[in-house]
């Protein structure tokens, strides 16, 4: 990959919410959950389509900080309108972890 500057990192909007909904979306391509996230004040309520079914079940999600993407254009999966990317890391047999702080922040923090 090439480098970025500090100023690229800039661009991308990385904040910390906490999941408040999640329902399983049997219709998407590939297997996802629909997530509701509560990124505080400044952002808001997103919502997002993720493929995260190896590892979580919607009803483990709901009160977990996560970590997501929130300038991205929304995008449409489906019939479902996702407006963030929740971010993860990939294992070893291609489920993802999702990312989060090890401790609780306020929602709407942003990483820096």
């Amino acid at each position: 990959m090439s480098e970025i500057t500090y100023d690229d990192f800039l661009k991308v909007d990385i904040r910390v919410g906490t999941v408040i909904r999640a329902e399983p979306y049997p219709e998407a391509r590939k297997p996802a959950i629909k997530l509701w996230v509560d990124f505080g004040p400044e952002v808001g309520e997103k919502k997002s389509s993720a493929q995260i079914t190896a590892h979580y079940d919607p009803e483990t999600l709901v009160g977990k900080q996560v970590m997501g993407i929130v300038n991205f254009p929304p995008r449409q999966i489906g019939r479902f309108m996702s407006e963030c990317l929740i971010v993860g890391f990939t294992d070893g047999e291609g489920g993802v972890v999702l990312a989060a702080p090890d401790q609780n922040v306020p929602n709407g923090g942003r990483l820096h």
